[in-house]
């Protein structure tokens, strides 16, 4: 037991007790007055005993973490069992930009966020319990810092509404370039002591009214390469912020198949145009192996009438087509 003394002024008695009474009112304690005031403004202090442990947080232990997860995930794949779950990349992405894309996709989308390894255990529960093997097939693609977006929305315009939500920021090793990172020719603004920084990235400078000058464009860094230390250092130096840092599409699972969020950039036209080459292979496997589908059917028929006109021709035998 801790033993707290507290002094109120200007509250008459009653109200002092109702106050102090109402604020402990869940906690172990008792309120006693110490001492009264002959003053009309009610009493100079009181003493107050509480019960130490009864005023401590609760908070959650690791495993109430991990069942609340878990329950939170059974009840988003009941929900959603008919709908999309997107797997989106979320390297380098801060909290607001989660919370931007959390109140963006509200109402019809829900983002979840944890530990890839805790994604991975909650579905193969679940899919142990209700029998949906379909789920396992999500978790090869589980990878690294993830989160899944489960919507009933059109998957378009939720990537739409996710990828607003860009933050430009410094290149960082390690991280591979979404782009060609070309530094244009032109001062710098760095002081001459940096010239031999630029030397030793085979950068061609000069100096000119005190500061280094880039003589000629220089591709620092590939698209689809990774930044190197000396390459995130000069983009900082120069304050150059090339990166944006976004949720990013991996994978999209629906009915039990797992595709590229590539096919979400396809229009009407690309379906048009490729059609007939779906149809061509079609037709080219089909009288391969002589097997009878709708589109091969009319070479089919125009093959069987070439065969039968030969016949008719080598035996002198007539009909009304030859």
């Amino acid at each position: 037991m801790i033993r707290y003394s507290l002094t109120l002024h200007h509250r008459t008695h009653s109200q002092d007790t109702a106050h102090i009474a109402n604020g402990v009112k869940h906690a172990d304690c008792r309120v006693t007055a110490s001492s009264l005031s002959a003053s009309p403004r009610g009493f100079d202090g009181f003493s107050l005993t509480v019960n130490s442990s009864s005023l401590m947080a609760v908070k959650s232990s690791k495993a109430q973490k991990k069942v609340g997860y878990h329950k939170k995930m059974c009840r988003l794949l009941e929900e959603y069992s008919q709908s999309q779950i997107l797997i989106v990349g979320a390297d380098h992405v801060r909290s607001k930009q989660l919370q931007d894309n959390r109140r963006e996709v509200r109402g019809h989308s829900v983002v979840l966020m944890c530990k890839h390894t805790m994604m991975k255990r909650s579905l193969r529960l679940y899919a142990e319990g209700t029998g949906n093997k379909d789920l396992l097939t999500l978790i090869p693609f589980i990878v690294g810092k993830v989160g899944l977006i489960f919507t009933k929305g059109d998957l378009k315009e939720v990537s739409a509404e996710v990828s607003k939500y860009k933050v430009g920021g410094l290149a960082r090793a390690g991280v591979v370039s979404p782009i060609d990172i070309i530094i244009k020719p032109g001062s710098t603004g760095l002081d001459p002591s940096n010239t031999s920084f630029f030397q030793a990235l085979n950068i061609p400078t000069k100096i000119n009214k005190g500061a280094v000058e880039i003589v000629v464009p220089v591709e620092l860094v590939k698209k689809g390469k990774k930044a190197g230390t000396s390459e995130a250092t000069l983009l900082a130096k120069l304050d150059k912020k090339p990166f944006s840092y976004a949720l990013v599409f991996r994978s999209v699972y629906q009915n039990g198949y797992v595709f590229s969020p590539k096919v979400l950039d396809l229009t009407d036209q690309d379906l048009a145009d490729k059609f007939p080459g779906g149809v061509s292979m079609i037709v080219f496997l089909s009288l391969a192996i002589s097997y009878p589908t709708l589109a091969v059917a009319p070479h089919m028929f125009i093959d069987a009438y070439n065969n039968v006109l030969a016949v008719a021709m080598a035996t002198a035998f007539s009909f009304p087509q030859a």
